[in-house]
């Protein structure tokens, strides 16, 4: 499972670079490579997208699974 969260983890990193191009020089990497809105780059997409739903659903799994104290917020 470490191997899975790595390759999220690195899914949501060149989701963030990407949408950082597109805020900062308008250019949208994943539609350069793969063309503006083609089956492939929904399908590049999609996989980011699940990606990070996964990692924030999963969360406390992860840092269990990595050894990290995770720490809830006491309620005030």
């Amino acid at each position: 499972m470490k191997a899975f969260d790595v390759v999220v983890w690195v899914l949501i990193i060149i989701g963030a670079l990407n949408w950082g191009l597109v805020g900062l020089f308008d250019f949208n990497l994943v539609s350069f490579i793969f063309g503006q809105m083609t089956v492939l780059a929904r399908i590049i997409y999609t996989i980011v997208g699940l990606a990070a739903l996964y990692d924030v659903l999963a969360v406390k799994a992860i840092f269990k699974r990595w050894h990290v104290s995770f720490h809830e917020p006491s309620p005030a």
